[in-house]
């Protein structure tokens, strides 16, 4: 994820070395002094929101200390903070949450009843996130140097916003950030010099900044040094654009002339300061793109590249064979943890592989607070328990930064400058070292959900709310599903949905094509609006696929689970499924397959924003 500096001098003036030992020095410091720092940190969100009518309503009146404030706050989901969010995004201007002014609404990835959850954020926040990215290459420059000597290819892009009834703008963090001053405006450091211009990202049509941006990046590809993008989904998104459009961009960079399809005057401005007529590079890309194979496409095109800057955490690491396969074997590199709520930590030792990067919290970001997690142990079955809501005791046994153990996992609780008090994120996480006094966690999972693509979040009640209402085509039929299971399918690109179902067939009428076509699109219309709209705007999700199985399928899929660890008593049909020896039994006994014929309905907004 790419980085943004605090204020720096001009190029003659700047002094790398001196920056990065400052950045380092503050991780010592904090990390040194975690404890101290987390008591300083909660101390100062609650005096500076001492009046406000969150903590009063639950009785805390001016108190600083974490025993009271332990003593006193619930531990909370986004459920309970609803009725307030509503207020601000009415416009209720009042101190409810947080003495500074609710700047924005940030639209999380999660979801509740259907819509994204709203986080309210305010002003000084992008401080802070400055702050993160500016400690990610300082902390790279130690294991890759001379990064500050060519530019980053990222693929970065802006989504849709809308505006609350109360006239709050509510958008996904990033697009928050990449609008804001702190990027459009940052001044020089070698670091954030991108092959994308500014206006090739701020571009709300996606098309034409994805064309603009490789554009970019292909006339500038001697000078790559790293590429990437947030997700590892969409860096392969973008490699996959390129697979279907070089000889359009190959055209491009032969004459000097942008395609006319791109009518984005700001964009076709900022892209011809960089584009000049090159045959010989546009013979060399042709000849590298028009080979059988596209493995190692990116060490051809991009010679110099040193790593791959993606997340391929949690549901992302799905794509590592991918990325493996397209960057021939380059390093991979997980640089933050952050989220819509709060951005969390830093991973300090980059090039480590995907599957033990682990994040040092950072004790400045926000007061941080953890919930013991505890599983229902089972080969092929194995999943994490979490209760909805706490109980007294539950709520005590909550272990704060410095307490927490080695090899323990942990549902993450913060509590923020922007007005979150003991809040629940819903990452599980487990400690797996410490860096000074600071835990260092790996990622390992978004609780309860079951299926994701890129950042969608589809869970069991969701997915069962799908199944059902899809469900009803059928009833003409005198048919149902006897079983049913998912599976978050990356091999196409985008990634897509698949549900395997057994049929229970009393009827003696066939079920024509189009009724499964029916019920496919009807499953996605049931789906959260993350989803829709990846579906829909942002195209990261290809259309939902439904696979019908032989009868006795599930029986087998039982049959195997139990071979391998899960207890027969104990045993549930898995919703969804991810452990390779059970997959290979739904794919294995397929006999027919059907797709979504269109794509979903979704607007920007809340529902209630368009009443």
């Amino acid at each position: 994820m790419p980085e943004a500096p605090k204020q720096a001098p001009t190029p003659a003036a700047y002094n790398l070395h001196d920056k990065n030992k400052k950045a380092l020095q503050f991780i010592e410091d904090v990390t040194a002094n975690a404890d101290e720092v987390q008591r300083r940190v909660l101390a100062e969100i609650l005096s500076r929101n001492a009046r406000v009518e969150y903590l009063r309503r639950h009785g805390l009146v001016g108190q600083t200390d974490r025993e009271s404030f332990k003593k006193t706050m619930p531990v909370i989901t986004y459920e309970d903070l609803q009725p307030d969010v509503a207020r601000i995004a009415n416009g209720d201007k009042s101190p409810i949450l947080c003495s500074h002014p609710i700047s924005e609404f940030l639209t999380s990835s999660g979801t509740s009843g259907g819509e994204r959850k709203l986080m309210p954020t305010i002003e000084e926040e992008l401080n802070r996130r400055s702050l993160l990215y500016s400690l990610l290459m300082p902390v790279m420059s130690q294991y890759v140097p001379n990064l500050d000597k060519g530019k980053g290819m990222y693929f970065l892009f802006i989504k849709s916003e809308a505006k609350t009834s109360g006239g709050l703008v509510a958008r996904p963090v990033l697009t928050s950030y990449y609008k804001s001053s702190h990027f459009k405006e940052r001044p020089y450091d070698p670091y954030t010099n991108y092959t994308s211009p500014n206006e090739t990202i701020l571009c709300p049509d996606s098309y034409q900044s994805m064309y603009s941006q490789l554009l970019c990046g292909l006339c500038q590809h001697k000078e790559v040094l790293r590429v990437g993008a947030v997700f590892a989904s969409g860096f392969i998104r973008a490699i996959r654009f390129l697979e279907n459009h070089w000889a359009l961009l190959c055209h491009d960079i032969r004459t000097g002339s942008i395609n006319p399809e791109i009518t984005d005057p700001a964009v076709r401005e900022a892209v011809m300061r960089i584009l000049k007529p090159d045959p010989k590079l546009a013979d060399f890309i042709e000849a590298e793109c028009g080979k059988n194979s596209w493995r190692g496409i990116i060490t051809r095109l991009w010679p110099n590249t040193k790593y791959v800057d993606v997340i391929v955490t949690g549901t992302m690491s799905q794509y590592i064979p991918t990325l493996d396969y397209y960057s021939n074997g380059l390093p991979l590199v997980c640089t933050m943890y952050a989220s819509s709520e709060c951005y969390f930590g830093v991973n300090l030792n980059p090039l480590c592989k995907p599957s033990e990067v682990s994040y040092t919290l950072i004790p400045t970001m926000a007061y941080f607070e953890f919930l013991p997690v505890h599983r229902n142990n089972g080969a092929a079955t194995n999943s994490i328990s979490m209760p909805k809501s706490l109980n007294e005791k539950e709520q005590r046994d909550l272990v704060d930064l410095v307490d927490v153990k080695l090899g323990q996992e942990y549902e993450l609780v913060v509590t923020t400058y922007a007005g979150l008090y003991r809040y629940r994120v819903g990452d599980v996480l487990r400690v797996a070292g410490f860096k000074n006094k600071a835990p260092q966690f790996n990622f390992i999972c978004r609780k309860n959900v079951v299926l994701s693509i890129e950042s969608d979040k589809t869970d069991e009640v969701e997915l069962q709310n799908a199944v059902k209402n899809a469900l009803n085509h059928l009833a003409p039929f005198d048919a149902t599903v006897a079983e049913y299971s998912s599976y978050a399918d990356t091999s196409t690109i985008p990634g897509h949905y698949v549900l395997f179902w057994e049929l229970s067939l009393n009827g003696s009428n066939p079920i024509p094509p189009s009724v499964f076509e029916d019920c496919c699109l009807t499953a996605e219309e049931s789906l959260n609006s993350v989803y829709r709209q990846g579906r829909v705007s942002d195209k990261s999700i290809g259309p939902l696929e439904i696979k019908i199985v032989e009868p006795g399928t599930f029986d087998k899929l039982m049959d195997c689970a139990i071979s391998y660890g899960a207890s027969i008593n104990q045993y549930k049909t898995p919703r969804c499924v991810k452990f390779a020896p059970l997959l290979e039994i739904l794919n294995s006994r397929v006999v027919s397959k059907y797709s979504s014929p269109k794509c979903p309905r979704w607007v920007p907004g809340h529902k209630q924003w368009s009443n």
